[in-house]
């Protein structure tokens, strides 16, 4: 997959999805988006993050935990975290610091 990710002011990710013809047909189209739906819904960025992803051939095969790893692996090459699914504390907060306003579970 090719995955383009911009800033947005919104303070939350959004996700965007380009599965063209040139991938298959429809009922091909309509797995592919299901997938990176899915992989988005369980590992949300944190912040504001416009995300889009254009699927490949080869994603069809491949099943959800190696779209998953894929998916992950290109946010993280970009620097953009991910909302965790139990609130955690920021790394200063470890060491006694305040948590920052704006971290933790967005829905």
């Amino acid at each position: 997959m090719t995955v383009f990710v911009q800033a947005n002011q919104l303070g939350r990710a959004r996700l965007g999805i380009a599965a063209t013809r040139k991938l298959g047909d429809a009922v091909v189209r309509n797995r592919a988006k299901r997938l990176v739906r899915e992989v988005f819904r369980r590992n949300k960025p944190a912040g504001g993050l416009d995300i889009v992803v254009i699927p490949r051939r080869e994603m069809i095969e491949a099943d959800y935990a190696h779209v998953e790893a894929e998916f992950l692996s290109i946010l993280g090459r970009r620097g953009a975290g991910r909302t965790p699914g139990p609130p955690r504390p920021a790394p200063d907060a470890a060491r006694g610091g305040a948590n920052p306003v704006g971290r933790g579970r967005h829905e």
